[in-house]
């Protein structure tokens, strides 16, 4: 198959984070213990029977990605393996097969491939978002694994999660709905977890927040996660902190901004549960990340029927969520020096 190498005509300065159809799509199948080879196809739709567990018991999950152009014209993916990881973390926690890693990159690669043309160049802003899934297919009545998956590959060019010029300064409400429990599924990317957050969105946003913010469901103490990121704080003496809990989706970009604001920024790093309440006094800068997020900085939260504001009143960047967007993104971009090896090479031709 022929790579089509002209550019879409598309204003990407200007795209939005939402589902546009490409060309191709990866498809592959497991049944009888055995993964097919999997192919590219042209149709957008999954048939799939009305008794498939992916319909009734939620027996799927999925991943998040994005291609990036770097200056020079190479298509970049950003830390792949820890996809492929995830994913399979997931498919164990549901009883489904894992994905073997060369299939993962293999679905990948060739989606990415033979949507060149969907790519956003450089300098746009934009990305191209990368999809991959895995659903329990096939005919099922009674609560079990299903007979047979798909693994899919899909992808789609998108711009900021959060529409702004440059970085979005963002506000989170505490949501009185509980995520997920201690014990639960909180910490796989399954879609059931995020079916569950629709209405903690919604009623965020009624409050003039954009996301929900989660406590732990145990004692509604310390913070969890936003309703589509991960959330890393900036307290006072340098010390840079992330959340920790099991009802936490590991983030492949949360554990990369770490890594960077302790090698590059010498902050000190903490990974451990963060008691709201008792620690807001001692924030300083507030963000939530994530793939489609990337970093947007939280201004402020309501909490306790009021909010609390963080840098700049709560309307400015901080120089902390700054200087870490910027290494993160120029790594992802091809435009630092990828000093950890994070960034794989999409070859085109």
């Amino acid at each position: 198959m022929g790579i089509a190498k002209a550019k879409k005509e598309l204003n990407w300065a200007d795209l939005g984070f939402q589902y546009r159809q490409t060309d191709f799509r990866f498809s592959a199948t497991f049944t009888d213990g055995v993964w097919s080879q999997g192919e590219l196809v042209s149709s957008p739709v999954i048939a799939v029977h009305e008794g498939a567990p992916a319909l009734h018991y939620a027996q799927q999950c999925f991943e998040g990605m994005k291609a990036q152009t770097a200056p020079d014209g190479r298509v970049l993916l950003f830390r792949p393996d820890l996809n492929s990881e995830r994913m399979n973390q997931a498919a164990g926690r549901l009883l489904m097969p894992e994905v073997p890693y060369e299939l993962f990159m293999r679905g990948v690669e060739e989606t990415v491939r033979a949507n060149y043309a969907w790519i956003p160049p450089h300098g746009s802003g934009a990305s191209l978002y990368i999809r991959p899934m895995l659903i329990g297919v096939g005919e099922n009545l009674g609560l079990r694994t299903a007979k047979a998956f798909e693994f899919r590959v899909f992808c789609s060019p998108v711009g900021p999660y959060y529409k702004s010029a440059g970085m979005a300064v963002i506000s989170l409400a505490v949501s009185d709905i509980d995520r997920a429990a201690p014990a639960g599924t909180g910490a796989f990317k399954v879609g059931a977890n995020y079916a569950g957050g629709l209405l903690a969105t919604r009623q965020a946003q009624a409050l003039g927040a954009n996301e929900a913010l989660y406590l732990d469901s145990a004692t509604r103490t310390f913070i969890d996660e936003a309703g589509s990121a991960n959330i890393i704080v900036a307290m006072t003496g340098n010390r840079l902190v992330s959340p920790k809990s099991n009802a936490i989706l590991p983030s492949v970009t949360r554990r990369s901004v770490m890594t960077l604001a302790e090698q590059y920024l010498h902050m000190q790093v903490e990974n451990r549960p963060i008691n709201l309440r008792e620690e807001i006094a001692e924030f300083e800068e507030v963000a939530a990340c994530g793939t489609a997020a990337v970093l947007s900085p939280v201004g402020k939260i309501w909490v306790d029927g009021q909010w609390r504001k963080f840098y700049g009143d709560g309307e400015k960047v901080g120089p902390v969520m700054q200087k870490v967007y910027d290494l993160l993104v120029g790594i992802q971009r091809g435009e630092l020096a990828d000093e950890n090896s994070w960034t794989y090479e999409v070859k085109i031709d």
